[in-house]
């Protein structure tokens, strides 16, 4: 297929399911609200190391947050209930609780319950005390700016993790600038984030490795050095620079709405021109035994377009 001249690949990305949840940090100005949100959610792009993948989903105006104050929207997944329970643990209590001026919130509406300030308030050394409003317990504890509030607990839902598209470009400026361009669009769709730096990943991998102690190892397909010399390579002699993008979701409708802005975004289909470079588009899968949500690249092309 082929879409205002760039190669769109019949393949599809492959994504498992994880458990996610929301949680809403806010502070006395939106730069500690981001400083504490940068914090808790980073060393945190892969499970296959990081123990969960999490990422700022947006910044919140005073008037979408409940104690009216600027914030950020943080999400979280991680592959299961346990495991995201002790990340949250963790990065609350060593990055928000720490941080200035800052409260934590459930940021979503329902789901299983997962301690949130219910453990951190031992801080409080037996100063701490709770209050329940519109039937939700949460926890002041003394801290010496003044006291941190934290919700007793956060609903935690079933997510979708490992969506993606890779982008197979003629050069690194080429490359760098069609990752930009999908990465831009695709934060701005509800419900996902990007955990690489930047949104983006360089070092794509495959399940597996020829070393025993290794879980995954470079995905060797989509390494230009390596055209000649893997009988894998999916590359053509041209393509010099390949980038990934992955993404994660609070569901399947979510993480498909974010691939088709980033597809639409580097083919400019909409007021932008494709980006010079792009050779192709496509998607990374383990032939449908990673995980059951298999997203086909022909069903995102953006509307109405025609490959």
């Amino acid at each position: 297929m082929h879409l205002q001249g760039i190669a769109i690949d019949d393949s599809f990305a492959e994504a498992f399911p994880m458990k996610a949840t929301r949680l809403i940090v806010t502070a006395h100005t939106l730069e500690w609200a981001r400083h504490a949100g940068t914090a808790a959610t980073g060393f945190a792009t892969s499970v296959i190391a990081c123990g969960c993948e999490a990422g700022i989903e947006r910044e919140l105006s005073p008037d979408t947050t409940p104690d009216g104050r600027p914030g950020v929207a943080l999400l979280f997944f991680s592959m299961s209930g346990k495991e995201l329970a002790k990340q949250i643990e963790r990065r609350v209590g060593q990055c928000v609780l720490t941080c200035p001026s800052t409260a934590v919130y459930a940021g979503l509406p329902e789901g299983e319950a997962m301690p949130l300030g219910k453990n951190l308030r031992f801080f409080g050394d037996g100063w701490q005390q709770s209050k329940v409003i519109d039937g939700v317990r949460y926890w002041r504890v003394p801290v010496m700016d003044g006291e941190f509030v934290a919700q007793e607990s956060t609903p935690v839902v079933k997510g979708v993790g490992g969506g993606n598209l890779l982008l197979l470009a003629r050069d690194t400026d080429s490359a760098l600038a069609a990752a930009v361009a999908a990465a831009d669009a695709m934060r701005q769709v509800p419900n996902v984030i990007l955990p690489f730096p930047g949104g983006v990943v360089r070092s794509g991998s495959k399940v597996g490795s020829k070393y025993k102690a290794l879980s995954a190892s470079t995905n060797d397909a989509f390494c230009p050095s390596l055209l000649h010399v893997s009988p894998r390579s999916a590359l053509t002699p041209e393509v010099g620079s390949v980038l990934e993008i992955v993404i994660d979701g609070l569901s399947e409708a979510d993480v498909a709405a974010a691939m088709r802005a980033g597809i639409a975004a580097v083919t400019g289909h909409g007021s932008q021109p494709p980006v010079a470079g792009l050779l192709r588009v496509s998607a990374g899968n383990y032939g449908g035994k990673l995980g059951p949500y298999h997203f086909h690249l022909r069903d995102l092309l953006p509307e109405g377009a025609h490959a």
